[in-house]
């Protein structure tokens, strides 16, 4: 059974003290810094892929938007502030975008952020890769080779976290569920962002609780949390506050806008969800 709070609005960020709060709690805030261990791999805070939907449920709009909070987001100064409090000072990023089963693709590989200069050159590369759109969606797909690529870099992080965003159900590849728990085994959380701001009871495809999908299917692993955006100017905000809690390592308390559940192990619904969907429509 997986614990994990869940945002359902966002809450204003004080980086600072929810930085400084949360590394405090950890015994992060004065630990020495790492040694590489192992096979010589260098020491760094947290192992992050940000893996992000790419499937033809996004419009263009929503594509945009996700490139654009990602990159300012990485460049902010609660993201800076944040990195430059953990016991390296540094976190290593890759930028994974995602659709069908077989359709990954590393935008960005792995790469050290250390700084304003490091963030920025990420962000940069990441704004200029061209925009594309896949179909399917299979997030088990996207968990599982993300969950891989912790095992090609050159770093040994503190902690290993998959970042996902989407606004959509798997209807492509193994059970969502599954995936999750496959990579959780391994030691790595996942975070989620489910998309609202365009959901359509119109469109075949749609769940109207997403969120709850997010929360019960896709994330999990110690501190997993899901933070929704259902209006469009939430969008850099959310990415912001989440990144910022995944390179500090905070786990947050209830409080306002908060909740805190185990739903792991009794879904509130069926992570098949999105394969029974396809399968009336379309039959393959």
């Amino acid at each position: 059974m997986f614990w994990r709070p869940v945002f359902r609005r966002v809450p204003p960020l004080r980086p600072a003290a929810l930085v400084a709060a949360g590394l405090l709690a950890l015994g992060l805030l004065h630990a020495a810094p790492a040694k590489a261990g192992g096979a010589g791999r260098l020491p760094v805070d947290v192992e992050l892929v940000l893996a992000v939907d790419v499937s033809y449920s996004m419009d263009a709009d929503e594509l945009a938007l996700q490139r654009e909070g990602y990159a300012s987001a990485i460049v902010s100064k609660e993201f800076i502030d944040a990195l430059r409090l953990g016991p390296n000072g540094r976190i290593a990023v890759e930028y994974v975008e995602w659709a069908g089963e077989n359709e990954q693709k590393i935008v960005v590989d792995w790469r050290i952020i250390d700084g304003p200069e490091s963030a920025k050159a990420f962000a940069d590369a990441v704004l200029a890769a061209p925009i594309r759109r896949i179909y399917r969606t299979s997030i088990s797909g996207a968990l599982l080779f993300a969950a891989d690529q912790f095992d090609l870099n050159g770093f040994k992080g503190l902690r290993k976290v998959i970042d996902v965003s989407g606004d959509g159900v798997n209807n492509q590849g193994p059970p969502v569920a599954l995936a999750r728990d496959s990579v959780v085994r391994r030691g790595i959380t996942v975070n989620g962002l489910p998309l609202l701001m365009k959901r359509s009871t119109a469109s075949a495809l749609d769940i109207p609780e997403l969120d709850v999908y997010y929360e019960d299917c896709v994330t999990g692993g110690p501190g997993s949390f899901v933070i929704p955006v259902e209006k469009m100017e939430e969008f850099a905000r959310a990415i912001r506050t989440k990144l910022v809690l995944e390179v500090a390592g905070v786990v947050p308390k209830p409080g306002p806008g908060l909740i805190q559940h185990a739903s792991a192990e009794q879904p509130r619904i069926s992570c098949t969800i999105g394969e029974k969907i396809w399968m009336d429509h379309w039959s393959n």
